[in-house]
């Protein structure tokens, strides 16, 4: 999948920024590039796809954006 920065093991980085007590937070954690096409939102992938669920916990409620980390891109 060309959207994205992926590795050889086929996977994107997805970065995802946290509200928590006034405070903001962003982690990048690496999801597989062939299921980002298979969801309308990002954050649908992120707590449906059985691939990612198994590895990641994301707190919705505290979840403020998610976005794919593209070529070049600093994280």
């Amino acid at each position: 999948m060309s959207s994205g920065s992926s590795d050889n093991r086929g996977t994107s980085r997805v970065k995802l920024l946290f509200a928590d007590r006034g405070e903001f937070h962003s982690i990048t954690v690496t999801v597989p590039s062939e299921v980002l096409g298979e969801y309308d939102r990002l954050v649908d992938l992120l707590q449906e796809e059985p691939c990612v669920t198994r590895q990641l916990h994301v707190d919705m409620k505290r979840l403020v954006s998610a976005a794919v980390v593209e070529e070049g891109e600093e994280y």
